[in-house]
């Protein structure tokens, strides 16, 4: 799944691309693609005609297309193949495109939403009035908002009974983190991904949260990870932040610290990459 950085950059992108423009037309081309719109296919492309896109926004994981005259928005849930991109009128269409969004304009481009596995998709909500989509109210803000309560987060750590990894993944606590980038942060942070959070004191949490948005900001640096084609911006260019990864996917390579071959352990119907050395288990559990 595509996590803050990457998600981060397809918002700039749609930023420069598509935003403050009219929609002329939608067209709905799989209907699974809007199947979360519960009025269907025909009335999500009925309801985007005529209306002027706002400022993307993302929270997390979450992105979204504000509609500046009213008080909905198109939320875009990327799942694990979707992409945004924006293309010309005369490209050819992605074998896998499901929704397609024309303009008033004439830049000769358009939005097309193309996803080959078709677990992600687009909707139209209602937002909240700090201008989230209400299915998305209850997600914490993210460690790149500069709105994010580093001191609440920690007062939530101390008080969960759980473990260091589950809470960073815990979009109620803290959202935009996902597998890979959790592994990188506990990796420089010199944590076990089972290290109860009752342990973690104010200093450790503070410099974990300091691991967590410095490997986010490098990943958003050069685009992102993009292990295949699947994760690309909105111009289906993909992101190599892959070559610069510490923990995840490197198991039996040598430690960039201390080289102890890497490991990897199922965690969760995931896995788990870490240095058995730098991140010893702990002696307790929560």
């Amino acid at each position: 799944m595509p996590e803050l950085p990457e998600v981060e950059v397809v918002r700039r992108g749609l930023e420069r691309w598509v935003a403050h423009r009219t929609v002329a037309d939608a067209e709905v081309l799989h209907p699974r693609a809007v199947r979360r719109h519960i009025a269907g296919p025909d009335d999500f492309a009925d309801r985007l005609k005529g209306h002027r896109i706002g400022t993307p926004s993302r929270r997390g994981k979450y992105l979204w297309l504000p509609l500046e005259d009213t008080d909905q928005a198109v939320l875009a849930h990327l799942g694990m193949s979707g992409q945004l991109l924006v293309q010309p009128h005369e490209a050819p269409a992605e074998k896998h495109l499901r929704v397609r969004v024309r303009f008033t304009d004439a830049l000769g481009t358009e939005l097309r939403f193309v996803d080959q596995r078709t677990f992600g998709g687009l909707s139209l909500h209602e937002t909240t009035p700090d201008g989230l989509p209400d299915v998305i109210g209850h997600i914490a803000r993210d460690p790149l908002d500069p709105l994010f309560d580093d001191e609440a987060f920690h007062l939530a750590l101390r008080r969960k009974r759980t473990t260091v990894k589950r809470a960073l993944l815990d979009q109620s606590l803290i959202s935009g983190v996902g597998n890979i980038y959790a592994d990188e942060a506990l990796w420089r942070a010199r944590l076990h991904y089972e290290r109860p959070t009752a342990t973690l004191t104010r200093p450790r949490t503070t410099e974990l949260l300091g691991h967590v948005r410095d490997v986010m900001n490098a990943a958003l640096a050069v685009g992102g990870t993009s292990f295949d084609s699947l994760y690309v911006n909105v111009n289906g260019e993909s992101g190599f932040f892959d070559r610069s990864l510490d923990a995840y996917g490197r198991e039996g390579l040598p430690c960039r610290r201390c080289a102890t071959p890497m490991r990897r352990s199922p965690w969760m119907n995931r896995s788990s990459y870490f240095c058995p050395k730098c991140q010893r288990p702990p002696r307790i559990t929560p």
